[in-house]
């Protein structure tokens, strides 16, 4: 069994509205199946904001009104890649507060990281079907998230 090692750097969205949250479902990598902020990897010669934008575009379908940095945080997640891999990431993550346009989501895939956006009560949530930006971020809004 191969282990590789990786840092990942991305930009995330959190978009709230009267308790609601704006949350994609995960369809591959390290958080598949798991609920989590709009965002991803900050490509070639991109600035962090311009990263935002488009993966808000990409995995929500709408365009930002408003923005403000909100914090910048790391996780480590050692996860099975295939049967022979494994990979341990660095996932370091730029998170901002974002307003939007539009409250009518893209509810389907985007053909990558994505199962489709959606509106989610924030009391509802549990963290076990949680990425770990996405508990860090609610807990440091002093949103209780339920285990």
């Amino acid at each position: 069994m191969k282990t590789v090692v990786n840092k990942h750097i991305g930009c995330y969205g959190i978009i709230t509205k009267e308790d609601k949250i704006v949350l994609i479902k995960k369809a591959r990598g390290g958080y598949k199946g798991k609920l989590d902020l709009p965002g991803g990897g900050i490509e070639h010669t991109e600035l962090p904001i311009e990263t935002l934008k488009r993966e808000i575009m990409e995995e929500v379908g709408v365009d930002i009104k408003k923005v403000k940095l909100f914090d910048v945080t790391a996780t480590n997640i050692k996860w099975q890649v295939c049967n022979d891999l494994k990979e341990d990431l660095h996932h370091i993550g730029i998170l901002y507060l974002v307003e939007i346009n539009n409250d009518k989501l893209k509810e389907d895939a985007d053909g990558l990281d994505s199962e489709g956006a959606n509106w989610y009560e924030i009391n509802s949530l549990r963290k076990k079907n949680l990425s770990p930006f996405t508990i860090y971020a609610l807990e440091k809004l002093n949103y209780k998230i339920g285990e």
